[in-house]
């Protein structure tokens, strides 16, 4: 890497995290719209690193600035800050060389139109490369009200499940059986210097403890092997023992990595992929091209029936519904900056909309799979409870102990059990 370009990727991480932390954008997409424009895999993998370290680490940083500045920053200064937040997360996170990482951090203050604050931005890093950054707890991280309802929901559990979140998660992938052998992909990366392990229990999966950028794995391009956390990939189970040509409604598709692997599993099922965002179906529409597979496509309001559906009933109905997303802070560590107690009410209405929605669609003996990515019981266990209560002819079919420990019939995996992220089960068949 170049100093000019180990400068310029200190600008873009500078953006991301100004947008994510003072502008409310998702993570996710800001680094979708700017990986693509950085030519070197390198840089992507480090602009990448420090987005992620600065959030894992804001709590310690924000208490850094509040020790070491002599009044607070302000609005005017949230770009500042996010640089600063930047340089913190080089040199007490990641490990960077600590000269690298403060010349191209004070060398970006300049590029970003601040030359005059940059003797402030060198003497900052050089006191968190002397002093290290206030140390915190990792429940710190997370919103007062929602580390609260953790603690209710999961007492014994809680310390570990908020550790377990700010660890840094492991690349999960889903290979394609349409184009070959599990045993056959996991040559094909050790043939590339690359180490996993495959679990027994999991047909389609491998992990690698290294994470790597999935664009550089053998095949990726040409759909032999997706990236998929192994909980997700236990949701295609849940959808087992259908009948050739079974019609399966995939009712919050995007962006498609369920449905790809439904029709991985059994490409003669006659799959509908719904969203309510259209062009959150087109990444759905994408993912199935790279796999080599076709659905139908529908973008609509699922909680209206009357909208959409022809009349024909459905053998499977999977509800991967919009949750809190709590159980995959690792993943998406900005969940904690933008999650807000009203979020929870308006999540649970429409879960429990999505429900009677789906059951309304479902032929008698048909299959419910409802799962979130959340660990709160309020959109999990109770939720399911709530539903049945509703429809006492909904019938829970119990899970075996590797989807994790029972509630209210379901099961519930915390994150990092495993090495997986956190997942919600059930499974009810329409009596």
């Amino acid at each position: 890497m170049t100093g000019q370009a180990g400068v310029a990727v200190r600008v873009l991480a500078t953006r991301v995290v100004d947008a994510v932390m003072h502008r409310g954008r998702s993570l996710k997409a800001e680094l979708a719209n700017t990986l693509p424009g950085i030519e070197d895999v390198r840089d992507r993998a480090l602009l990448e690193a420090i987005c992620f370290a600065v959030l894992r680490a804001r709590t310690r940083s924000d208490a850094a600035l509040a020790q070491w500045m002599p009044r607070p920053l302000g609005p005017r200064d949230n770009e500042l800050k996010a640089l600063l937040h930047v340089g913190f997360a080089q040199l007490v996170v990641l490990g960077l060389p600590a000269h690298a990482a403060v010349s191209a951090t004070v060398e970006a203050v300049r590029v970003l139109g601040r030359p005059h604050q940059d003797k402030l931005v060198n003497a900052l890093l050089r006191r968190a490369q002397r002093d290290g950054l206030p140390a915190s707890t990792p429940e710190s991280a997370w919103p007062t009200w929602l580390r609260a309802q953790v603690r209710k929901d999961w007492p014994a559990e809680a310390d570990t499940l908020f550790a377990e979140s700010m660890r840094e998660a492991p690349l999960w992938l889903r290979v394609n059986r349409q184009h070959g052998s599990r045993d056959a992909y996991r040559q094909r990366l050790v043939e590339a210097g690359l180490s996993t392990e495959a679990p027994d229990d999991m047909p389609d999966a491998l992990l690698l403890r290294e994470p790597v950028a999935p664009t550089t794995l053998p095949g990726f391009a040409q759909g032999d092997v997706s990236v998929q956390d192994g909980a997700a990939q236990r949701v295609a189970d849940l959808v087992e023992g259908l009948p050739s040509g079974a019609r399966v409604l995939d009712m919050c598709a995007a962006p498609g990595g369920k449905s790809a692997h439904l029709l991985e599993r059994d490409p003669t099922r006659r799959l509908l992929a719904m969203d309510v965002d259209a062009r959150r179906l087109q990444r759905v529409q994408e993912t199935l091209q790279r796999v080599g597979l076709r659905a139908e496509m529908k973008a609509a309001d699922a909680t209206d029936p009357a909208a959409w559906w022809d009349g024909e009933p459905f053998d499977a109905v999977l509800l991967d519904a919009p949750c809190s997303a709590t159980g995959i802070v690792r993943r998406q560590p900005d969940v904690l900056l933008h999650r807000r107690a009203e979020d929870l009410d308006a999540l649970t209405r429409l879960q429990a909309r999505l429900l009677d929605a789906a059951w309304h669609v479902l032929r008698p003996g048909g299959r419910l799979v409802y799962t979130t990515c959340s660990v709160l019981r309020a959109e999990n266990a109770q939720q399911v409870d709530a539903f049945r209560g509703r429809h006492p002819e909904a019938v829970i079919e119990p899970l075996g102990a590797i989807w994790g420990r029972e509630d209210a019939g379901g099961r519930q995996c915390l994150p990092g059990e495993r090495d997986m992220d956190g997942f919600f089960y059930a499974t009810l068949r329409k009596a």
